[in-house]
């Protein structure tokens, strides 16, 4: 979910302590041989993130499940320091894959895979535009478009909100989605949905600048309901579940809509999560690990763009709020998938992957 620049801490230091922590040897059945190694570092969300972190992760274990083949381990970064340092140690330990997961790990993988011409690197959420490192991306925008239709729809106090961790693209890309979903409600049935949080236009609204501390994200959405509104999608990572955990303990005060991986199946908070607007991250990682293993040339230009076409993005299942959603309104909502993926409805973000 993140782009942001990457201040190195002094030189490359490859001992355990400076790069966050060691690999996760306990993921590794062992790189002797002939196996094909797939080394992931997450960003400072960690591993447990129930967002992108973890999907990267399932679809490495996706890749392995698959082809047995396949050995792969994890190592967390604590700091933005720890980036270039805990690609630099994969390099030295010589993994086939190296996957950087994080808009936030873009300038360091640039840095490590310009220097690692013959290494393989692939990175989500970002683009370093360097010739051997896939990059997969998401047109969320397209998606979180039907978020904010679908919570324009169920408002009860006629406001909902969105809230980020930090201003960069592959955070307020989910933001202007939504709020523009908000709009096209208002604009199909004479409505006046106020959308609270994020002034697309302005590109500015509110921030947690952290996707880790759940304080933050329940001070932010508490400010959000105190202004009224009644459906909140923080698009802050583990943030977030400050939000989530809230509005389920408020008994159905307010409601949450989650985002990257299913809030149901990653989150304790169901019971307070309408939807979430879905990222594929496992299915685009598994299909890079397995073919690059196969010994196939990964092109960078364009690598992997996620849409509603490709189900590279999508709405996930409303689960305990799906008798609670009315027909009609479901009804438009694949209406309006159908009329995105067709290119008949447009969505725009100056945030899109290029």
């Amino acid at each position: 979910m993140r782009i942001a620049s990457i201040i190195a801490a002094g030189g490359l230091v490859l001992s355990a302590a400076a790069c966050g922590e060691a690999p996760d040897e306990d993921n590794n059945a062992g790189s002797g041989g002939e196996k094909y190694t797939a080394c992931m570092v997450t960003d400072v969300g960690g591993i447990d993130d129930k967002s992108f972190n973890a999907s990267a992760w399932k679809g490495l274990e996706q890749a392995k499940a698959e082809n047995s083949n396949i050995d792969i381990k994890h190592t967390a970064s604590k700091a933005e320091a720890d980036y270039e340092p805990n690609l630099t140690q994969y390099v030295n330990q010589k993994c086939d894959f190296i996957l950087a997961v994080g808009g936030l790990m873009q300038d360091a993988t640039e840095k490590i895979a310009k220097a690692n011409p013959e290494q393989q690197f692939g990175i989500v959420d970002a683009n370093p535009r360097v010739a051997n490192a896939y990059p997969m991306q998401y047109d969320t925008a397209q998606a979180a478009f039907l978020a904010g239709y679908l919570a324009a729809g169920m408002t009860k106090s006629g406001k909902v909100a969105t809230y980020g961790a930090v201003p960069i693209p592959p955070v307020t890309i989910f933001m202007d989605g939504f709020v523009d979903g908000v709009a096209h409600y208002n604009q199909a049935k004479g409505a006046k949905v106020q959308a609270l949080g994020w002034n697309k236009e302005k590109q500015q609204g509110s921030f947690t600048n952290s996707f880790e501390k759940q304080d933050e994200g329940k001070k932010v959405s508490d400010t959000l309901v105190a202004q009224g509104a009644d459906i909140i999608m923080p698009v802050a990572g583990g943030a977030g579940l400050g939000t989530t955990g809230a509005a389920k303990a408020a008994g159905g005060k307010y409601h949450t809509i989650w985002v990257d991986v299913d809030g149901c199946e990653s989150t304790p908070d169901c019971a307070a999560i309408l939807t979430t607007v879905v990222k594929n991250i496992p299915g685009a990682v598994k299909e890079a690990v397995l073919k690059a293993a196969a010994g196939e040339q990964l092109a960078a230009d364009p690598g992997f763009v996620g849409t509603l076409a490709n189900d590279g993005v999508s709405l996930a299942p409303f689960h305990e709020y799906d008798s609670k959603v009315p027909a009609e309104l479901k009804a438009e909502v694949d209406k309006l998938k159908a009329d995105i993926a067709a290119g008949t409805v447009k969505v725009e973000s100056p945030a899109q992957p290029k």
